[in-house]
């Protein structure tokens, strides 16, 4: 007799974790790894950001728990955040709900959402947890095509009407994570237009919509005409501020689902600690230096591992926002044959793109969350290993 559930013994294995695994073995090994696989800041938390976590922790009124929906404060700098940044009005009230990071939120979304065997639109490639979070609210992921020739923007005209038809919600993520795809309004308009015709909820994860370099500013689809009638965004302030630990993250747009989702996590969590919630205020109400110091610093890395890229011979477009760099593998490799090669032959690790959907296959992805000088000797190891002869399809 088993005590596991058929959902849990069903799911693939994350593969971030399996390379977690490995990478301690080899350490224990004396193996000096180097991690560019997960994209986990490694820039500090400002410390405006850490002094008003610290004053809020001595005050007892802050250790009693949260309302449900998040803090006033919270909610209302998100608000702000919107007005300033997207010249966009969100409720406080009703239209922005407090969220423990934008992977537990997406998570609960799903259960809040949609029935079992109701169809999901996934982008492919994409985020992992998309397909877990469909898989475990007992929906069926469809993927929706992106590829390279076509900006990674969605396919829509290769969809079958029959399986539309039978989709609930569709999910996108711009700057992309893996590809580090940039869109313009457009796209945005388009997916509104696509979801108002086909009766879907268009759900956005703008986790990195403020890692961007280039003068690029990426547009937020709340931004469209009656997006709020059609759809939800999620952002999160772990790339932003380097504040992944903390957990925080906010959900906005559409009453009824926003009122969904509220309902979900009522009767699982009580938000976030107060505290955090009131640091992540004080981050979204300034004038968002911090995030752009951020960016700048990863637009440097990006350009000093696109150059060695470009050198070995590895093909990679220079993105204009996220914290990392998607490059074709070697000629002769696949995905996880050439992450393989790299963590046993230079004691890298990157993640080979078959993990993000069928349609990453013949791609890695590398996070930008070392400094320099790691890259650096990223760069050397890679010199080191046998490409000679490498032609990139």
């Amino acid at each position: 007799m088993s005590f596991v559930s058929d959902k849990v013994r069903d799911l693939p294995p994350y593969l971030f974790a399996e390379f977690q695994r490995r990478k301690k073995e080899l350490q224990a090994d004396g193996v000096d790894v180097i991690d560019l696989g997960i994209g986990a800041p490694d820039l500090p938390t400002p410390e405006f950001i850490i002094d008003r976590l610290v004053a809020e922790s001595r005050l007892p009124t802050n250790h009693r728990y949260s309302s449900y929906s998040g803090c006033a404060e919270f909610r209302e700098a998100v608000a702000d955040y919107y007005k300033r940044r997207y010249q966009v009005e969100l409720d406080p009230e009703s239209e922005i709900l407090a969220v423990i990071g934008s992977k537990e939120g997406l998570a609960n979304l799903m259960h809040a959402t949609i029935n079992p065997g109701d169809a999901v639109l996934v982008p492919d490639p994409g985020y992992p947890v998309y397909r877990t979070a469909v898989q475990l609210a007992g929906g069926e992921s469809v993927s929706l095509r992106l590829d390279h020739q076509n900006g990674y923007v969605p396919l829509y005209e290769e969809l079958d009407q029959a399986v539309i038809d039978r989709a609930k919600l569709m999910l996108l993520n711009y700057p992309s994570n893996p590809t580090a795809a940039t869109v313009n309004f457009n796209t945005f308009l388009k997916a509104i237009t696509f979801s108002e015709e086909n009766r879907l909820l268009f759900v956005h994860d703008a986790a990195y919509d403020m890692i961007t370099y280039n003068g690029y500013k990426a547009p937020s689809v709340m931004q469209v005409p009656n997006a709020k009638d059609h759809a939800v965004e999620f952002g999160s302030l772990s790339k932003s501020f380097n504040m992944a630990g903390w957990r925080i993250g906010y959900a906005v747009g559409n009453k009824e689902v926003i009122q969904a989702l509220s309902t979900i996590k009522s009767n699982i969590d009580t938000s976030q600690f107060l505290p955090i919630q009131k640091a992540a205020a004080a981050a979204l109400s300034s004038d968002f230096k911090a995030a752009e110091a951020n960016s700048y610093v990863y637009q440097i890395r990006m350009e000093k591992l696109h150059r060695a890229f470009e050198k070995l011979g590895i093909q990679a477009d220079k993105p204009n926002g996220t914290m990392f760099l998607w490059a074709k593998v070697p000629h002769g490799y696949s995905s996880m044959e050439f992450a393989e090669k790299m963590l046993l032959e230079a004691g890298v690790i990157v993640t080979p793109g078959n993990a993000f959907g069928a349609q990453g296959e013949g791609y890695f992805r590398v996070a930008l969350t070392v400094p320099a000088e790691r890259l650096d000797e990223v760069i050397h190891r890679m010199e080191q290993i046998d490409l000679k002869g490498v032609a990139t399809e």
